[in-house]
């Protein structure tokens, strides 16, 4: 089993930033690819950006050039670094780790998420 604890959401203004963490724990050898996604209320779930074990990165184009994710194995996180932000990525922010390369997915392990607002 893993847990992931995220943090880091509240309200900005538009164009500020925001920097999310999700903290990883137990069996953390079944993980390869961690990854972020979003909720915005009315809507599905939506990939936003992967993180794998061997360093590849990907992310949806609606925050590529804004958004950047980022992995310290050390300290068994993943974060995502949000600059440039606009109303439309108002919602609540997922994180999500599995074994496998394949992103975009949806399966695995799942954290409780972390309300992001944004806001003027």
């Amino acid at each position: 089993q893993v847990q992931l604890v995220e943090s880091g959401g509240g309200l900005v203004q538009p164009g500020g930033s925001l920097r999310l963490s999700c903290v990883a724990s137990g069996t953390l050898a079944t993980i390869d690819t961690m990854e972020w996604y979003r909720q915005a209320p009315g809507k599905q779930r939506a990939w936003v950006a992967a993180a794998t074990g061997v360093g590849t990165r990907n992310y949806a184009d609606s925050v590529k050039g804004r958004f950047t994710i980022s992995r310290d194995s050390g300290k068994n996180t993943v974060y995502l670094q949000m600059n440039s932000l606009k109303p439309e990525d108002t919602a609540v922010y997922y994180c999500n780790a599995h074994s496998g390369f394949v992103f975009g997915s949806a399966h695995g392990y799942w954290g409780q998420g972390t309300q992001v607002t944004v806001s003027s």
